[in-house]
């Protein structure tokens, strides 16, 4: 049996990719491990054959046309053998300690025939490698460690936690029943991999370990600012996505405090969406995201309120100068705080 099965998307990835899937390797037989390459043009796909060769029980190398960091984690929700599903990405990696700990507390889960468990939440540590900072995000006060909950027993997030496709490890089951197939040749799209699936998720544990490890200090990296200007529209697509990916009365209906939640992500989203456009400061940005908020309260006037009116997204009603500025020193500001770009 696969206990987990860890995806790891990988597009010209053989600078960081060895370091990776070594992180991986403790997990020794009970897991599995397919390297998706991508369409690389260097040596990233003879990287991932080298690993299926040496360990033919554990690695799998799946090759295919480019099509996006999306795309390869399609190509592993499809192929994915494991009880649970984990998206590794390739210049990032785990660690040892914490990732044993993971991996026996889902083995002994299932193999005690308590298969209800349908997330697994951990911490993950922002690293900058070439300046020797790291930064932590935990959910200490939003659960208690090691006991199985439910959403109508999660706490309070503070304004620097939510989560994230790095602190998630979904079962593959609910994955697959959520129906996630992220768009191809798009950036961001972890941010719908870690909403879609929550409403098929009943019961949920949180392990108060630094489990993943997540490299920050690319040039190249899709959360470098200059990448994120230049790719708005690709934000505006997946934040288009996850506005519609639900009626937010009826998630309500099932569990007020997940409802609760899922409106703080789509807040959030809206926020990044619109400190983008004030970096921007362009006539056209500032029209789509008028044109966004609209759309927004076409779906859900309610929503609209709860979300237009959301912490940072007040600045957003101020006029568009004095918007422009708080907004980017805000954004800036929390870059630096929190270490996440």
């Amino acid at each position: 049996m696969k206990y987990i099965t860890f995806v790891v998307p990988s597009y010209n990835s053989e600078a960081y990719l060895d370091r990776c899937i070594k992180s991986l390797l403790p997990g020794g037989e009970d897991v599995e491990i397919i390297i998706v390459n991508d369409g690389s043009t260097d040596n990233t796909g003879k990287i991932a054959d080298m690993y299926a060769d040496l360990y033919p029980n554990m690695v799998k190398a799946v090759h295919k046309k480019n099509g996006g960091h999306g795309s390869g984690v399609n190509a592993g929700i499809e192929r994915a053998n494991g009880v649970y599903f984990k998206v590794v990405d390739s210049d990032d990696w785990v660690d040892k300690r914490s990732y044993l700990t993971l991996l026996n507390r889902i083995k002994e889960s299932v193999e005690h025939g308590d298969k209800t468990i349908d997330l697994f939440v951990t911490n993950y540590v922002y690293n900058r490698l070439d300046e020797g900072n790291s930064h932590r995000i935990h959910y200490k006060n939003v659960f208690d460690s090691n006991r199985i909950a439910t959403w109508d027993y999660i706490k309070h997030f503070t304004v620097s936690q939510y989560f994230l496709m790095h602190s998630l490890t979904f079962k593959t089951d609910v994955v697959r029943r959520a129906g996630v197939k992220l768009p191809e040749h798009t950036f961001y799209v972890d941010s719908i991999f870690a909403y879609q699936p929550l409403p098929y998720v009943k019961k949920l544990m949180y392990l108060d370990i630094d489990f993943y490890q997540y490299y920050i200090g690319r040039e190249d990296q899709s959360v470098n600012e200059k990448n994120m200007i230049r790719r708005i529209d690709q934000q505006f697509a997946v934040t288009r996505i996850v506005m519609n990916s639900y009626s937010i009365e009826e998630i309500r209906q099932m569990s007020p405090k997940l409802a609760k939640y899922m409106v703080r992500q789509i807040s959030i989203l809206l926020s990044i969406t619109s400190v983008l456009c004030s970096l921007a400061d362009t006539n056209e940005y500032t029209s789509k995201m008028k044109d966004l908020w609209l759309e927004l309260e076409n779906i859900d006037k309610s929503l609209y309120r709860q979300v237009r009116y959301f912490s940072f997204n007040v600045i957003s009603t101020l006029p568009k100068p004095l918007c422009n500025k708080v907004s980017v020193f805000c954004y800036r500001f929390a870059r630096r705080k929190y270490m996440f770009a």
